[in-house]
């Protein structure tokens, strides 16, 4: 089962609408997903859940133990000034050193109101989960200028929705 998580805790994310999208092509391939969504952490994760905390919050094990028994991951990733959102970080802080992610597989999208569709927040991504041992699929999709090619809570983009196509096949294969 591959994993989606929302790399954003914001209410009503534009991430969430990519990440149940990202769901459907996995769907439409044979293929089981669960989105794990960071609006769901709780409130005060990083004082109650990491460090000397940690084991401690029940509702953040729960998060934990999914991550943990997954192999496959989407991380959606908004970009948040020039990178991703710190509860992003917070969260990979929080997972077991170096387990959680060792030797496991992911794929990332990146989107931003910008240009860029988040390439920045997918390079700074990209070096932790190196450091923490887990396969990233080279394919990066950069989902630029994102509320333009939204309408309707869909994408409207052809482009963009062939690369997640594409995207999902070569992580369902990977």
């Amino acid at each position: 089962m591959i994993k989606i998580i929302v790399g954003t805790n914001r209410k009503n994310s534009i991430s969430l609408i990519i990440a149940q999208l990202y769901q459907d092509i996995l769907t439409q391939k044979g293929t089981e997903s669960e989105i794990l969504n960071l609006k769901d952490l709780p409130h005060d994760f990083v004082f109650s859940a990491l460090y000397d905390k940690n084991g401690k919050n029940e509702q953040y094990n729960a998060f934990h133990e999914k991550v943990k028994s997954g192999d496959k991951f989407v991380f959606i990733v908004p970009e948040y000034n020039g990178s991703f959102p710190g509860v992003l970080k917070a969260f990979i802080d929080g997972m077991t050193y170096p387990n959680s992610f060792r030797n496991k597989k992911c794929a990332l999208v990146g989107i931003s109101s910008g240009i860029g569709g988040g390439g920045i927040a997918l390079s700074h991504l990209t070096d932790i989960f190196h450091y923490l041992g887990m396969h990233v699929l080279a394919l990066k999709i950069k989902l630029a200028k994102i509320e333009e090619h939204m309408s309707d809570n869909l994408l409207t983009n052809r482009l963009y929705m062939e690369l997640l196509q594409s995207q999902a096949e070569m992580l369902i294969n990977f």
